[in-house]
């Protein structure tokens, strides 16, 4: 029998789209979900999205544009079986609300909208780089009450945050944590990391596992020893 968890989400970060059908066949036993991504998408385009229609997909495409336009945006990946799908926080109120009520049209089928907050890749010097003073923490907590309260149905943090967002609301928002790295794995590009077992721990309801799955030797194992230990 094989292990299975709901929360590990597996980031199938690739243009290959045979390798991506590759690595989710193998993967996709001990997941819950699979994320594809922008680097998929802009390469195969929706058509290579429905082709995993039978599989809970993830769409991370993170869009940020004028309210008509991403609601635009929503109305054109309706027929794709997405159980959910990012905007960035920092498009504003308006912005998350357009997308939330594309969304719901699309009735009891859609997307949850989960609102990217800081990147993981970025830290309080990055931030405060680009005009951000205060933190990552307090960017985190001002973008997520915002989403939140434009009808967001969860947040994406790192699991920095978890426990900030948790106290400030509660049980309730979806809160999926990317820069996710099993101990003794190269952290990469990110800048803000945990263990699969800390962040869930901390209060992730998902988690999202990249590289430490797909560039292993042995995908399914990897991704069944994460599953493992999260249980």
């Amino acid at each position: 029998m094989t292990l299975s968890t709901q929360r590990l989400i597996a980031a199938i970060d690739t243009a290959d789209a045979a390798r991506a059908a590759d690595l989710i066949r193998k993967v996709g036993p001990y997941c819950g979900r699979v994320k594809l991504g922008l680097e998929f998408f802009l390469k195969h385009g929706p058509a290579g999205v429905a082709a995993f229609g039978d599989i809970p997909l993830f769409l991370d495409l993170k869009l940020l544009d004028i309210p008509n336009t991403v609601s635009k945006a929503v109305n054109s990946l309706a027929a794709l079986n997405m159980a959910m799908l990012t905007v960035h926080a920092a498009g504003g109120a308006r912005m998350i609300e357009a997308a939330v009520a594309a969304a719901h049209a699309k009735g009891p089928t859609r997307p949850a909208i989960l609102a990217v907050t800081v990147l993981t890749s970025l830290d309080a010097s990055a931030l405060y780089s680009i005009g951000v003073s205060g933190g990552t923490t307090q960017q985190v907590l001002r973008l997520g009450k915002l989403a939140l309260d434009a009808g967001a149905d969860g947040l994406v943090c790192s699991a920095h945050e978890l426990a900030p967002l948790r106290d400030a609301f509660g049980e309730t928002p979806i809160l999926v944590v990317p820069g996710i790295r099993p101990a003794g794995s190269d952290v990469g590009d990110q800048a803000r990391v945990m263990t699969p077992e800390a962040a869930v721990k901390a209060g992730a309801s998902y988690i999202v596992v990249g590289r430490p799955i797909t560039e292993a030797a042995n995908p399914a194992a990897a991704a069944a020893a994460i599953a493992e230990a999260i249980l």
